[in-house]
């Protein structure tokens, strides 16, 4: 036979909820993004020139400069669209990654045939963006500790000096 709990003098400690703060998260995706274009910009842009002079250096800029824009995007949408419902928010995040797609064809449609663009250096610094961006991603919410889900609420901290009944110890 169980003894009921006895009541207790301390008043119950409201339910806490977890935190969830996405902006902040893809805030900071977007400070590392912006480093990550500056190393990109100096290290692709230096190899760039030594290897094709000023056309490697501005296809090193370009290439860099399409990968924030397109990290950006991804960014700059999910931040937006967080005010909105969810049907809102999967369209609002869906063309944002159509309108990428749509832009990165047009401007490679329109710098294939110019001539100050050296193929290979633009190829090189789009698909170092694109991997550095991954990784900064991954790398930014591993570390931010999201919840799986949101607006969760906890129960209450188990109070150790309450005498405990059989129930508690499963």
């Amino acid at each position: 036979m169980t003894t009921a709990p006895l009541p207790s003098d301390k008043p119950v400690a409201p339910p806490r909820t977890t935190p969830v703060d996405a902006k902040k998260i893809l805030t900071e995706v977007l400070k590392y993004t912006g480093l990550l274009a500056v190393a990109i910009a100096v290290i692709g842009g230096g190899l760039g020139y030594y290897f094709a002079s000023t056309d490697g250096l501005i296809s090193a800029l370009i290439g860099t400069a399409l990968a924030v824009l397109f990290a950006s995007i991804t960014a700059a949408s999910i931040i937006g669209a967080m005010r909105f419902d969810i049907a809102a928010f999967f369209g609002i995040v869906m063309g944002a990654w159509l309108l990428k797609i749509v832009v990165f064809i047009v401007i490679l449609a329109l710098l294939r045939d110019a001539p100050f663009v050296q193929t290979m250096v633009l190829f090189l610094t789009v698909i170092a963006g694109a991997v550095g961006t991954m990784l900064i991603d991954v790398i930014v919410v591993f570390r931010s500790r999201l919840g799986y889900a949101s607006n969760v609420t906890l129960p209450a901290p188990i109070d150790e000096t309450s005498p405990r009944t059989d129930r508690d110890r499963d």
